[in-house]
């Protein structure tokens, strides 16, 4: 995810646009992205439901492996 940080997620990642990114199940983004932002790694953008939306934080990459 690190290596496509940029203009296209300048509005944040949701659970669809990681499960295209990383190739994995709806059910596997979501875990993946409650894991990063359990870690740290993430930070939950305003809003919520389907449309929950999270941005990387980058002072944190040491302990945001999966």
């Amino acid at each position: 995810m690190l290596d496509t940080v940029g203009e296209e997620f300048e509005q944040g990642i949701n659970a669809r646009k990681y499960q295209s990114l990383a190739k994995v199940s709806k059910a596997t983004a979501t875990r993946d992205l409650a894991e990063l932002l359990e870690k740290g790694c993430l930070y939950k953008l305003p809003g919520g439901g389907s449309s929950t939306r999270y941005t990387v934080l980058l002072r944190r990459t040491e302990d945001c492996t999966l």
